[in-house]
């Protein structure tokens, strides 16, 4: 029997010769780019780079100049209303209301929402990003990554399937950007796909199935960590010792256990280096 091959799913996210200029300064010089469903897609690039007018494209927040651009199948110009009912933005800012409870600010946008049963999608939520012993708190008592975390709930009322997140981790200390990444994590796992817009390199390094480097408005570079990698020379073995950073130092002290772990291995392969 001949045998038949399934069509390649379409990807989460389609950008076709992308431009945008703001008087005489052209931020984005046509950008091309793909993102698979699923995955989690890192947009790296220096401030100015035009990371932030991308998402604002892609949310419909924003009309580009020229090209096409399509996220879960509708072009964001001719569809912008479908496209808004697939995909949640959260900006470099958490947008949580400080005099509301966690509960509350979920409960909220799921009726802007027009959602059946606002309080159990609350309650689901809160359990899912480990919130709910503070879901009655007032959010402005919330730490910075509980914050985050509240943030990233909210953005998920509704269950979009594209996620915007542009610089998530901005401001955190290094206990709450590990908050973050795990849920980032956990949203690719239950099959979301998320687009970041970074400018920290260990964050795409961890979190990213593909890494896209933006700058002066053209996409550069795009592959996985590995295949990046292999367009720089094959780097030179040298033997040294590997010391921990003052941020595994950090979070070993206050007891985080991944960091723990971390130092301990390095400690035991420069003690058989030494024997």
């Amino acid at each position: 029997m001949p045998t038949t091959t399934r069509p390649t799913p379409a990807p989460a996210i389609h950008l076709r010769g992308l431009t945008k200029s703001f008087g005489t300064l052209d931020v984005l010089r046509g950008v091309d780019l793909d993102v698979e469903r699923g995955s989690i897609f890192a947009l790296l690039g220096s401030n100015g780079a035009g990371k932030t007018t991308v998402v604002n494209i892609l949310s419909t927040l924003l009309r580009g100049d020229g090209g096409t651009a399509q996220v879960s199948g509708f072009d964001v110009v001719s569809q912008a209303a479908r496209v808004r009912e697939t995909i949640s933005l959260t900006g470099q800012f958490a947008a949580v209301d400080d005099t509301l409870s966690g509960r509350e600010n979920l409960v909220l946008v799921a009726r802007l929402r027009h959602l059946p049963q606002p309080k159990r999608i609350a309650d689901e939520l809160l359990a899912r990003f480990s919130l709910t012993d503070a879901g009655t708190r007032r959010a402005g008592t919330y730490s910075g990554g509980m914050r985050r975390r509240l943030d990233i709930a909210m953005s998920l009322v509704g269950d979009p399937s594209v996620v915007f997140l542009d610089e998530p981790t901005t401001g955190l200390d290094p206990e709450a950007r590990l908050e973050v990444w795990d849920v980032i994590t956990e949203l690719a796992g239950h099959g979301t796909t998320v687009l970041l817009t970074i400018q920290y390199l260990d964050e795409a390094e961890h979190l990213a199935d593909r890494i896209a480097i933006l700058h002066e408005g053209r996409i550069i570079a795009n592959g996985t960590l590995s295949e990046l990698k292999r367009l720089l020379p094959p780097a030179a073995v040298e033997y040294v010792e590997k010391q921990p950073s003052l941020e595994d130092v950090f979070l070993a002290i206050i007891g985080h256990r991944d960091a723990r772990n971390d130092i301990s291995t390095t400690h035991s392969d420069t003690d058989r280096e030494q024997s």
